[in-house]
This record gives C-alpha cells, structure tokens and sequence, in this order.
C-alpha cells in the first residue's frame, strides 16, 4: 500500500469514528474474489486529553512528562509493557550529554543536554543503575564520555516519573489509526485487551520511532531502508576486565571508560573494539554482524552485545521483520558462543536478555517544516528557534562538529509538514543519513522529547497549532525546565 492509499483508508476510518457510526450487525462481508473485508462499523468510546504522545521510547518519556509539567492533561501510549524504548534496547550507552571536548584539546568540557534527561540519569545513579557520565580515556575521538545504564532499572525510573508527573499511561496498547479534521489531528484510535478506543487531545507528539501516527494522518514520508536492523543481548557470568585486557593482548584500537559499577568508582563500564583481529573471532562477528564494543553497570555483566542485519525492505514490512526476527536470535545465540570460545573470563557466559523484538534506526522519514542538513551538524548551525542544542556524531572520528562545538534543533524541524498540531521527534526526522547520524541518538532524541512536549502543551493551553505557538513563550518554558542553550 503506497502513502495515498494508506492515508485515505486511515483517513475513512478515522471519519467513521468521528462521526459516531454504529455498528449495523455482527456480519461483514467481503468482495467476491475474498480479498478484502469490510469491517462494521462501531460506537467507541471517548476519552479526552490535552496532550497525546504516541510512543514511550526514548524521546516520548521526556515528551510526556514535560507536556505534564507544564499542566497539560497527558496520555502516552506504548504497545509493550513499559517504557524505555532504544535506551533500554538498542544501544550500548547513552551519546552523549556533552560536546566532543577531548578530541579538540583547549576546548571546553561542557553539558549540553541537561533539563529531565539528566534527572532520569540522576534518579538511576541514586538506585545503582548508572555508570555516570564517565570520560572516556581510550576511543575518545568518538565520544568524550559514556552514560551506561542498566535497563531493567531505566524501565523502572522512568515508569515511576511519568507516574510521578500525572501522566496517564496506556502500556500494552496499540495506536491504529488517527482522527483527522482537515489538517489537524482530532484524535487517535487504540486497541488493548480492553477493547478499541477513541481518545481525542488537542496537541500531539509521533515518538513511536516508526512514525506510525504521523502516517495514520497523513502525513508525507518516505521509507529509506537506509540502516541495518539490530537485536542486542546481555551476556551474564562474564569479566569485562579480561575482556579488556584480551583486546591490548591482541593489540586491537579499541574504547575504555572507567566509572561507576557495582556500586565502586572508577571501574571499567565501556570497553571493546571496533575489530579485533583473532582468527575464528573476527570471521565469527563479521558474519552475525556483531559488534564487539559494549558497557555495564555491573561486574559480571556485558549489557549489550549487537548484531546488525541488512533486510531488503524497510522494516515497516512485517513480513520480511518476522523472517529477520528469528535469524537475529540465531545470531545472538552464535555470539554467546563465540564470546565463550574466544575470549578470556567468559568461559561460562549465558543469555541474560535479548530485546523483545528487533530495533530499527529509522522506520519512516517524515517530513517537517525544516530538514536539517549535514552542514548544519558538521559546521555547528544553530537557529532562532532552537529547542536544544547538541554534540555528538556517531560517525566520528570521520564526521565531527567542528571544534568540539554543537549545533541546534530548530523547533521547525519537529513540525510535521501540512498538518496543524502534531510534532515528530527522534529517529523520524531529518532526510540526510549523514545528518541522521547525529540527530537520532538516543541523547537527541530526549532533548527532542523535550522540546516537543514542552510545545504541544502550550498550544494545547491555547488552542493554537503548532505555527502559532511564540518562540519565546517555548524558549521561556524550556529555560525553566533546565534545558541547555549555548550562550
């Protein structure tokens, strides 16, 4: 189904439901060749919200809390069970708070992204499930320092934040479909175990990393496929100091950080290598796509282990995902293997975790009201409307802000083209692969949250669309909240 097509039938269910349509009996038919089938129509009910952000991933958490700290009646709807989304998957640590200081000797260290991603860094550290934001002493040309996390507690802290805010979250539920009025969003649809609903709001936030609401509505967008899909796993009964000392051993050019873990300062919580030259290893990782670079917040303990996986098409095809999904496990479980075979202190290493499905570094591009560029990263842009500032590339050392400098996200680029009153944040914008590299970390992302949320709930106080909300009103909000700006 081409974005028309998706779009008109999203559009004529969303209608149906607006309209208040009845259901005219329990039978339904189908067109004589039995390929379609013609769903009846049904009264659903009505719940009514300021704010909705569709997805609790990385940046839909910040999202929400922010709309409800600024007072907005917030709902966030996630279809697992709690939230975290990439952090708590995808990656091997949170990139970065800070500007790439130590690759550019003489430049300040600085904090660039502060506000609620750094509260949630600080609730974790107070429970034991973070490393700090622990500098990096070895591979510091690609990021100056590592926030490693511990999953199961992030789920944890910022279940209780959101909580915590007043935001009424809707776990286990499924976003299908959207409400249009002309351009603006009425409302969305969602199913659960309780049933099929209808829940109208006045501004909404796409974090679902898919772009799927954004879609529902209409909204233009491409599927680049521009990005290999990954599962990662947590390896139990293992020693990431003999892991680091068989990377000098092999004299691979690797990354080290040392901070907190276990509870004790100044441990090894990042280590590995972008390749390490062992026979059988090295054959072994390139063939799973395997990366060797991993963290911890814990002795025996490896975090993450990924493997990578090219798929034909995008992975909004869940056909061709549900064959990925079991070819990734298989590599996870080789990986485990090979990291008992090859590497020191690891000799009885098992599975403690696997991602509950694959993860994606871009579903859907969806265009915005500005796209940022390459340029802008790399030369340290930064705009009139900016909602965060930010530093990090995941390409370096190749591609580097220039000067250990950041660059801002213009509050436009959050701007869902041609619809009045939805914003996008995260993986979903910015059309450049090379630019996307820096704008869909994790880090980003949680600025991003911010920003978006922050502005849907005061429009929503308003009633104004997204265009018609004064950057100065934002950027007051977002001094209050503790959002870093470059002076």
């Amino acid at each position: 189904m081409n974005r028309r097509e998706f779009s008109k039938s999203v559009l004529i269910a969303g209608l149906g439901v607006g309209a208040g349509m009845t259901t005219a009996g329990a039978a339904a038919g189908s067109n004589a060749a039995g390929e379609f089938y013609e769903e009846p129509a049904r009264r659903l009910m009505i719940r009514k919200f300021d704010v909705i952000v569709a997805g609790a991933g990385t940046g839909g958490v910040v999202a929400a809390i922010a709309a409800a700290r600024q007072g907005a009646r917030t709902a966030i709807i996630e279809v697992k069970g709690y939230p975290g989304g990439t952090v708590t998957e995808g990656g091997t640590a949170l990139h970065s708070f800070y500007n790439l200081w130590k690759a550019f000797p003489g430049v300040k260290k600085r904090q660039v992204v502060k506000g609620i991603p750094q509260e949630i860094i600080d609730r974790l550290l107070k429970v034991g499930g973070c490393s700090g934001h622990a500098e990096m002493s070895e591979g510091y040309n690609y990021d100056s320092v590592c926030t490693a996390i511990d999953t199961e507690l992030y789920k944890l802290v910022t279940f209780e934040m959101l909580a915590e805010a007043g935001v009424q979250v809707f776990v286990n539920t499924l976003l299908t479909g959207a409400i249009m009025d002309g351009p603006r969003v009425r409302g969305v649809i969602v199913e659960s175990r309780s049933g099929r609903e209808a829940f109208y709001a006045k501004s909404f936030v796409d974090c679902t990393a898919y772009g799927d609401l954004a879609a529902h509505a209409g909204a233009k967008f491409t599927e680049p496929n521009d990005y290999p899909v990954c599962n990662s796993v947590g390896i139990g009964n293992v020693d990431i100091d003999k892991y680091h000392e068989f990377i000098k051993a092999n004299k691979a050019r690797g990354q080290l950080a040392r901070g907190i873990r276990s509870g004790r300062p100044d441990q090894i919580v990042r280590a590995g290598a972008e390749w390490i030259d062992v026979p059988g290893l090295a054959e072994g990782a390139r063939a799973i796509g395997m990366a060797l670079i991993t963290t911890t917040v814990h002795d025996n303990y490896l975090m993450f282990i990924k493997c990578n996986m090219r798929l034909p098409v995008s992975p909004t095809s869940r056909d061709e995902v549900a064959k990925a999904e079991l070819e990734i496990r298989r590599r996870l479980a080789k990986a485990v293997e090979l990291f008992r075979q090859y590497v020191p202190g690891c000799e009885k290493a098992f599975m403690a975790r696997t991602s509950p499905r694959l993860c994606i570094r871009r579903g859907r591009l969806i265009e915005c009201d500005y796209d940022i560029t390459l340029p802008d990263v790399l030369e340290g842009r930064h705009f009139d409307d900016e909602v965060m500032v930010y530093g990090f590339h995941d390409s370096a050392p190749r591609l580097q802000i220039a000067n250990g400098g950041t660059y801002g996200i213009p509050y436009r680029a959050l701007c869902v083209k041609g619809i009045e009153n939805l914003y996008a944040c995260g993986m979903m914008i910015t059309s450049d692969h090379e630019a996307h590299m820096s704008t869909r970390n994790t880090v980003a992302c949680m600025g991003q949250g911010q920003g978006a949320g922050t502005a849907a709930a005061l429009c929503a106080a308003k009633n104004l669309g997204s265009r018609d909300l004064k950057y100065p009103a934002l950027r007051e909000a977002l001094d209050k909240a503790g959002v870093y700006f470059e002076s």
